[in-house]
């Protein structure tokens, strides 16, 4: 039987500028989200939709939900296999259509990982565990859209 997991997530609007939804632009799209034990995060939508840039906004937090699940399931899978992982830096880039109507979608995600190991020899297999942790991340297995991966991984030198 599989393991069932729930999370919490309680989000607040934070935006009513003293008139509600009176008109379109007469709010503010800022939120925050709390979740027990951690620090709130501030939230936005994105400034192309009268959002405020200087916060994170649900595009930015999907992007980086991958990115983050992606990197766990690769750190536990060179755990497994004997590669000792040094350092670990992703730019993820997402891919959103905004379609006539307003509506939208990811069309793709692309993860570039670099990363650093201590053994040369393992370069080779540490960039094929990619595709491992991509079928194995929570987060990609909930996505409808295509996530791929360009990593860039190298030793370091002695």
């Amino acid at each position: 039987m599989p393991k069932e997991h729930q999370y919490l997530s309680n989000l607040t609007w934070t935006g009513n500028k003293g008139s509600g939804t009176m008109d379109y632009r007469s709010y503010d799209r800022s939120f925050s989200i709390s979740i027990p034990d951690k620090p709130e995060l501030l939230g936005s939508s994105d400034s192309a939709f009268l959002g405020d840039k200087t916060k994170h906004n649900p595009e930015d937090l999907l992007i980086s939900s991958i990115s983050s699940c992606h990197m766990l399931w690769f750190l536990h899978l060179c755990a497994e296999t004997g590669i000792t992982v040094l350092d670990y830096k992703d730019n993820a880039t997402g891919t959103m259509t905004e379609n006539s109507d307003g509506s939208g979608h990811f069309t793709e995600v692309v993860l570039h990982p670099v990363v650093l190991i201590s053994d040369e020899s393992q370069v080779e297999q540490a960039n094929k565990l990619h595709e491992q942790a991509n079928k194995l991340c929570f987060i990609a297995n909930s996505c409808n859209f295509p996530i791929r991966h360009q990593p860039s991984c190298s030793a370091e030198k002695s």
